[in-house]
């Protein structure tokens, strides 16, 4: 797969082979998507800073199955809720460089309202 479009048709494909669109709800999704996204941050829970960006390649491939879980429950929930990722990403990010100019937040992790 080399495309966003590719993902979301095989992550759908999937779904439908198995016939799990009836539990694909968006409130469903969200929740599993959760789900996923803590079991993420179980690998870097304890770990400091500098350890967490140095994972050993046990923790490292871990944590990219972790992150495709991510992934495929994210690109699911768009699927069903007819969103467009990629514009969607392209219209945050225009959001956020209204909200952090770089020349003002430079160095400054703190967020917009403070």
């Amino acid at each position: 797969m080399s495309s966003l479009a590719e993902l979301t048709q095989r992550v759908r494909a999937f779904a439908t082979a198995r016939d799990w669109e009836q539990f694909h709800s968006p409130k469903n999704l969200s929740m599993a998507l959760m789900v996923e996204a803590a079991e993420l941050l179980e690998h870097f829970q304890w770990r400091t800073q500098d350890e967490s960006r140095e994972l050993d390649a046990v923790a490292l491939d871990a944590v990219r199955l972790e992150a495709a879980d991510v992934l495929i429950y994210l690109v699911r929930l768009a699927d069903v809720l007819g969103i467009d990722l990629l514009q969607a990403a392209r219209d945050k990010i225009e959001l956020n460089e209204q909200k952090y100019p770089a020349e003002r937040v430079r160095g400054d992790a703190r967020k917009y309202t403070d």
